[in-house]
């Protein structure tokens, strides 16, 4: 029988507890974003191709299952467990590491990485991105990319749910 080797892009998942020595390791600047990815679709990878432009490593922490149904999305959300999740973006060319944290935001986690450069999608705001101030105040810096595609994971599924496109 043959042995398939594990894809590479599933040693781009990191435990928070080896963050310290797998950051060591990037090239810098490092850039940090955040969210469920629940339900990867084409304004996720936009936005984290572009994400990836400010810098030269891009790491990506997602909420894990707890941490989304803290966020009221809905009691079947996640959709796609935590492991899922992380090995999905993982296999992005734009993305040098993915984590994951359960607590309500990400700050805690952002201020052990302490990026160069802070980023969130257009529906956020500059001065509502946790972890700005402190990015701002090391010298960082802070962007808000707006979105190219009107695409989001809970219309998907308020469309699945509804059962359009059905023939």
């Amino acid at each position: 029988m043959a042995r398939y080797p594990t894809p590479r892009f599933e040693d781009k998942v990191c435990a928070p507890e080896d963050l310290e020595q797998r950051l060591a390791e990037l090239p810098r600047p490092i850039v940090f974003t955040n969210g469920c990815f629940d339900i990867l679709h084409r304004g996720h990878v936009t936005y984290l191709a572009q994400a990836a432009a400010l810098g030269a490593s891009l790491i990506v922490a997602v909420n894990t299952d707890a941490s989304v149904k803290r966020q009221g999305k809905g009691i079947d959300r996640p959709i796609n467990p935590q492991d899922n999740r992380a090995a999905v973006l993982a296999a992005l060319e734009s993305v040098a590491l993915v984590t994951w944290f359960d607590d309500d935001t990400p700050a805690r986690l952002i201020e052990a990485v302490k990026p160069d450069v802070l980023v969130k999608g257009g529906d956020w705001t500059i001065d509502n991105i946790v972890g700005s101030a402190e990015t701002l105040a090391r010298g960082g810096q802070v962007h808000s990319i707006p979105f190219l595609f009107d695409t989001s994971t809970t219309a998907t599924l308020t469309k699945i749910r509804a059962g359009e496109g059905k023939e």
